[in-house]
């Protein structure tokens, strides 16, 4: 099952690792979308605001559980590309152990905090019971997120992509099943909704588990592995860590946007997140292209084959941006038909706020997986400190655009809070990819040389 990417074309291999992820995402996706539509249908726009408004702090706890594991994971990658068995088995134990800790020490505070959190989002009165029912419960899954989490990103460091899309397509199946149980005949609202998401996370990392142990010789550790994992925290925690708080500095401008939508009200909320969970398909496809370019390059990097780090880039640039134009151009398209997945009878105002963010946001879909391809690539070679400033410059872009805009152009200038983050941080990403490649491996100047050489001759010709 252990797939090794240092070898095959470049861009046949990316290709055949992110299409699994793709599939597994837009499953995720899936299961998300039917969260949301089963709670609209069933229980009202007021519920579809509810659970949208607290959707975007369980999204920044999820943000810095997927960078925190997903350092894990390019740093389990570097070793097996390097060929290091004994390696490879201690970066387990570690990323183990470490989440472990961080489970213990989120989940409690994470749960207290729940009501001063809702209070700083300017929760609205109508919806805040419901809103607290949501978050509360799915924080208080923060162990199963991570649990799910780091044994995703040690199989897929491992080569395997395709084993997770089957446990993603059970997990949403799963999913849809218990949301339909819960909140229809036990009625237990949007707590049933946060409970079903829990537990089918649950389920799916104890499949993993299993699946890993039993196919993966290096998850099978023995008690000097475990012992020996002190040694590799430190160089865990120097990748994990910075991804993690880039990650999470990055949705501290979400949470900005969030709060200046709900002081909107109800229908602006309704719209937005019926936008925003649309237009997570073109996230979540940027994110597998994200975490297939990750995986290549960590294990290229730690082969040293530099010159398969910059053809892979370059492949999977080219492959995003083609995936990205047909998204967006669908997206454009069906626009009118976004708020009526969600909410039956839905007011022209609903959407109205939901198309604004749709035609603001989706022509920058482009710059977006230049930032993904680039920010993953860097990380993988050990650059924590680029990201991490590319992250800072999206927040200070958000925060801005958000509040300062939205007193200038109203809910639209909030809109474009997001295209312009992502134009800032890719300003400087791009660069500095470029930089570093040159630097690994020089023949990346050969082009700018043969323009030169050819201008030369030109001049000498004339």
């Amino acid at each position: 099952m252990i797939k090794d990417l240092t070898v095959g074309r470049p861009s046949t291999t990316i290709l055949r690792f992110a299409l699994p992820v793709i599939g597994g995402n837009l499953f995720q996706l899936f299961y998300t979308l039917a969260d949301t539509v089963i709670v609209g249908r069933t229980m009202g726009a007021d519920a579809l605001a509810a659970v949208g408004a607290t959707g975007v702090i369980i999204y920044f706890i999820l943000c810095f559980v997927q960078g925190f594991t997903g350092g894990f994971g390019i740093c389990l990658g570097q070793r097996f590309g390097a060929k290091d068995a004994a390696g490879m088995r201690r970066s387990v134990a570690a990323a183990s152990l470490l989440s472990l800790f961080f489970t213990l020490a989120v989940t409690p505070a994470a749960c207290l905090l729940s009501h001063p959190i809702l209070r700083c989002l300017n929760m609205p009165e109508r919806i805040y019971g419901m809103a607290y029912d949501y978050m509360f419960v799915v924080l208080l899954g923060t162990g199963a997120t991570v649990f799910y989490n780091v044994i995703s990103n040690m199989m897929r460091a491992l080569g395997d992509s395709k084993t997770l899309l089957y446990l993603l397509i059970f997990s949403s199946l799963l999913n849809i099943a218990l949301d339909i149980i819960f909140i229809v005949p036990l009625g237990m609202g949007t707590a049933g909704a946060a409970w079903a998401t829990v537990l089918s996370q649950l389920i799916s990392a104890l499949f993993c588990t299993v699946f890993a142990v039993k196919n993966f010789e290096v998850m099978r550790l023995t008690t000097a592995d475990w012992h020996s994992a002190r040694s590799a925290f430190k160089s865990h925690l120097a990748v994990g860590l910075p991804m993690g708080l880039q990650f999470s500095v990055m949705c501290i401008g979400l949470i900005a946007m969030q709060a200046a939508v709900n002081g909107l009200g109800p229908e602006a909320i309704a719209g937005f997140t019926a936008a925003t969970k649309v237009d997570q398909l073109s996230v979540l496809v940027n994110t597998a292209f994200g975490i297939a370019i990750s995986g290549y390059v960590a294990q290229n990097y730690g082969a040293r084959f530099f010159r398969r780090i910059r053809a892979g880039v370059r492949a999977c640039l080219m492959q995003l941006a083609a995936a990205n134009i047909l998204m967006g151009a669908l997206m454009i398209v069906c626009r009118e038909r976004v708020v009526p997945l969600f909410v039956e009878n839905p007011g022209k105002a609903v959407i109205g706020y939901s198309n604004d963010y749709l035609l603001v946001v989706v022509p920058f879909y482009l710059i977006l997986g230049v930032l993904v391809i680039l920010r993953a690539a860097l990380q993988s070679m050990d650059d924590a400190k680029t990201p991490f400033a590319a992250c800072a410059i999206e927040l200070v872009m958000r925060v801005t655009a958000a509040f300062w805009f939205a007193s200038l152009f109203g809910y639209r200038g909030i809109c474009f809070a997001t295209p312009l983050a992502w134009i800032g941080a890719a300003s400087l990403l791009v660069p500095v990819y470029l930089r570093t490649i040159r630097k690994f491996c020089p023949a990346g100047r050969g082009f700018v040389s043969r323009l030169r050489l050819l201008r030369v001759a030109r001049r000498a010709a004339r």
